[in-house]
């Protein structure tokens, strides 16, 4: 008997699936209780739980539920949402908060206060929510607060260049290389305040702290926003420049705290319940952001992480009942499967992360060849611009789920300068523009009609992965319109320090996104570090860089969306990171147990917002 395709790919995932050791996976079909059960798809779960470990997979969507930041902020309404910190506030010379009547920062002021060359930071006070605690019953107070950043600010102790660049612009610096405090910068009641002119009362002494940021409007965002408060009665004693908090070789003790995490943000570890394949958390009562009624924030009781190593098979467990939501960006390939899928819903949120394509333009003499070189005409690179067909590759890549982006990268919003888009018109002109071009670059042509280069033909290598082989693929065919070959370079485990902070590559891919929270540091790091940065191709530009400085260190915000927009037209001129499209996010979530998922720009179905308000269905998982 002969079986349709759709039939085989059916057996075959069920095969795949009771050969992945997921026959026993059946307990959802049964549980009335309000457990969510999220599918992640990973090589491997995580066995310890210390937050700044890893920023892959699921450990950061473990460790942002465990844990918490100060405060959350919101891109689109360039708003601060209340975490651990109840309250905070920019102050003038007085000590008096700068913001409006309607609570918000008055930036007009801050640059009036601030601007002068007379001091080179800004002071913000902070109170900590009283009602914070610990999942083991401990108050969170200003001695968490100091011992997380001071740990994050020093090197020797953290061993973590990711918490350096978190807290860049918090003035508490330490010689890296001794580890030594150089200038203080964290100010408590117990660490001075009081004497520095930050008045804290004695009532106030576990809540009320101050940091002093360097003069950038962006700033305090990483600080508040990305840090997660790590607690001192649990860490302050077993870390040392002898065992930084990041130990690949941590002491019994430190092990134990990795692996029995408590923490001060919704959920916690249930540690009994959680193994190799599954990763329980559990609602805390305690918990100190409530709904606005009062009740709980979260409405989920429990939620269990379920491993699985292909997507086929999470797909399938998600179409047969044994899990509630994918935790991952589903291929628009595989979009077409939720269709009319009684009791799944398929989900689409815009992307944030432009897909660019990034060409070496200043490879070191040690890594320079004949086809490099070729690569830093800047007139060659407008060719391959040109005849890059976003349109095409939406269509044919992401089944026309994705949208375009401009050469200045930025989409919309504040910050989207449309004179930034130098690549416009027709593809049939843009693609005789190209030519023309190129005729005069490389008027010979091989047997295949790739243009030659000293009698080689010019080609060149796209590192990618596995799963961005269509994607290069598709690459190849537009660029063979001009007679330019392209070619994929599998990109490995450790891309970064194999290929790319040494510039051993002709071209790559890789996301990029600048918002109004981000730009400061990452147009450094896109456009001017040179230094182990995502600034592969070594783009070098005094006058980009002077602008990007200007940028950071205005306090006028006005000025400095106009330095950004700025930027983006210089960046583009260079033809150095070609858009290529901004992928949609699709995910898949069952609704026959749960309602009310929600989603938001470049996440999918399952995110906190989707847990403050999903509320049982009533129905049992058929």
């Amino acid at each position: 008997m002969k079986r349709s395709p759709a039939k085989m790919l059916a057996v075959l995932l069920a095969l795949a699936f009771l050969l992945s050791g997921c026959a026993s996976r059946f307990e959802r079909l049964e549980d009335v209780s309000s457990a969510l059960y999220i599918a992640e798809v990973a090589s491997s779960f995580p066995q310890t739980f210390m937050p700044w470990f890893s920023r892959d997979g699921v450990a950061p969507t473990i460790s942002s539920m465990i844990y918490s930041t100060l405060l959350s902020y919101d891109d689109i309404t360039d708003t601060y949402q209340p975490n651990l910190a109840a309250e905070w506030a920019y102050l003038d010379r007085q000590g008096q908060p700068l913001i409006t009547a309607d609570g918000r920062v008055d930036y007009a002021r801050l640059e009036e206060e601030y601007s002068g060359k007379d001091t080179a930071f800004i002071p913000v006070r902070f109170a900590l929510n009283p009602q914070a605690t610990w999942s083991d019953g401990q108050p969170v107070t200003v001695r968490d607060i100091v011992f997380t950043f001071d740990l994050a600010t020093n090197q020797k102790r953290s061993n973590h260049a990711g918490a350096l660049v978190w807290a860049n612009d918090l003035m508490h610096k330490y010689d890296q290389s001794t580890g030594r405090l150089r200038r203080q910068g964290i100010y408590t009641y117990d660490t001075g305040a009081n004497e520095a002119g930050y008045p804290v009362s004695e009532a106030e002494k576990d809540h009320v702290f101050y940091f002093e940021v360097s003069k950038v409007l962006g700033a305090i965002t990483p600080l508040v926003s990305t840090i997660l408060v790590l607690p001192e009665h649990i860490y302050g004693s077993l870390v040392s420049i002898e065992q930084p908090i990041n130990n690949t070789d941590p002491s019994p003790e430190l092990r134990h705290a990795y692996e029995n995490p408590v923490g001060c943000g919704p959920y916690q570890l249930d540690r009994t319940n959680t193994n190799s394949q599954e990763i329980v958390l559990t609602r805390r009562a305690d918990y100190h952001l409530k709904a606005p009624d009062g009740g709980a924030l979260y409405k989920v009781d429990v939620l269990k992480f379920v491993l699985f190593q292909e997507i086929n098979v999470a797909i399938y467990a998600l179409k047969k009942g044994h899990v509630d939501v994918l935790d991952a960006s589903v291929s628009a390939n595989y979009a077409r499967l939720f269709e009319h899928e009684p009791g799944i819903s398929l989900f689409s949120a815009p992307g944030i992360f432009a897909q660019t394509l990034v060409i070496n333009l200043n490879p070191p003499p040690e890594r320079t060849n004949a086809m490099r070189e070729q690569l830093t005409n800047p007139l060659l690179r407008r060719a391959i611009a040109l005849a890059i067909d976003q349109d095409a590759l939406i269509g044919y890549v992401l089944s026309g789920r994705g949208r375009k982006v401009p050469m200045g990268l930025v989409r919309e919003g504040v910050l989207h300068n449309p004179r930034a888009d130098l690549i416009q018109g027709l593809m049939e002109e843009r693609l005789r523009q190209a030519n023309e071009i190129l005729d005069s670059l490389y008027p010979d042509k091989d047997d295949k009609g790739y243009r030659l280069s000293s009698g080689s033909r010019l080609s060149f290598q796209v590192l990618g992965s596995p799963g961005e082989q269509d994607l290069i693929n598709y690459l190849q065919v537009l660029l063979q319109k001009i007679g330019v070959e392209v070619r994929y370079a599998p990109k490995g485990n450790s891309p970064e320090n194999t290929y790319l902070y040494g510039g051993n590559f002709d071209m790559t891919l890789q996301g990029v996104s600048f918002t109004p929270a981000n730009v400061d540091i990452m147009m450094n790091a896109h456009y001017c570090n040179l230094n182990r940065s995502s600034n592969y191709g070594r783009l070098k530009d005094e006058q980009l860089n002077a602008r990007i400085a200007s940028m950071r260190t205005t306090l006028n915000r006005e000025y400095k969306y106009q330095l950004v927009q700025e930027i983006e037209e210089l960046a583009a001129a260079h033809y150095y990171k070609l858009p290529l499209y901004c992928q949609d996010v699709l995910s898949a979530a069952r609704t026959d147990r749960f309602t009310g998922w929600v989603v938001s720009p470049g996440v999918g179905a399952f995110n906190m917002d989707s847990l403050s308000r999903l509320t049982p269905s009533g129905q049992k998982g058929r």
